[in-house]
């Protein structure tokens, strides 16, 4: 059974909602539908309405566009380690009727080790996404990427001022966990059409990877605590 959301929240998250004027349950939902499910700003307009709550789509875009940063870095908080072997690979999203680079990598388990919005697909998008991915989840022993000759500069120019050298690998067939991985964030995509702007794409995607992260079971609980992904969710208010 899922909780209810909680009405005491952290100084950061309840500074945005107070400008909100909805009951938290229902603007902490919409949120969540509309990161997890292929839903439409419409299709949650429609679903609270039956239930009682006007809700104008546009009101529903605002709400996730405040809060799923808050989310996102309430989450890193809370992320379980990933593997030392990773599995680097780029997807394409388009924004303003372009297309641009979704940087993301798992490890051998299939968890998410990161992702990156980039504008362009060279040697230093792929050499920030790397840097980042780094910074936040330590060195990994290997890195397999395919045989785009910019990730490969990349890593070639990172490993050029390190002791121990990160080993590199190419093989499209060892890639084949990413790719696939790639699906479930251009399924909730496909549905969007596109984004408006690069910062509204940067942030709904980073929703997107948040309750794929979640339902990947790579958010620390309790030992013996086994919640859903709603209630992980609604954990991160804490």
């Amino acid at each position: 059974m899922t909780k209810t959301p909680r009405t005491t929240l952290p100084p950061g998250i309840a500074r945005v909602l107070r400008r909100l004027h909805y009951p938290l349950d229902v603007i902490l939902l919409c949120v969540r539908w509309y990161m997890a499910y292929s839903l439409s700003l419409r299709d949650l307009e429609e679903m609270r309405a039956e239930r009682g709550f006007e809700v104008n789509h546009s009101r529903v875009h605002r709400w996730v566009i405040k809060l799923v940063p808050l989310f996102e870095k309430a989450f890193r908080k809370h992320k379980r380690p990933v593997g030392g072997s990773l599995r680097m690979d780029e997807t394409y999203v388009k924004v303003k009727g372009q297309w641009k680079y979704l940087y993301r990598a798992v490890d051998r388990d299939g968890n998410t080790v990161d992702f990156l919005l980039c504008a362009r697909r060279d040697k230093v998008a792929a050499r920030r996404y790397f840097e980042k991915a780094i910074d936040r989840n330590g060195e990994p022993e290997v890195i397999t990427v395919d045989k785009s000759g910019a990730n490969l500069a990349a890593l070639e120019a990172i490993n050029h001022d390190r002791k121990t050298p990160i080993k590199v690998r190419q093989s499209k067939y060892l890639n084949n966990l990413v790719e696939q991985d790639h699906r479930a964030i251009q399924q909730r995509t496909r549905l969007m059409l596109g984004f408006k702007t690069f910062r509204c794409a940067r942030i709904l995607l980073g929703g997107i990877e948040l309750m794929n992260m979640i339902g990947k079971g790579q958010m620390k609980c309790a030992r013996g605590y086994h919640p859903s992904a709603a209630d992980q969710f609604y954990e991160l208010e804490t």
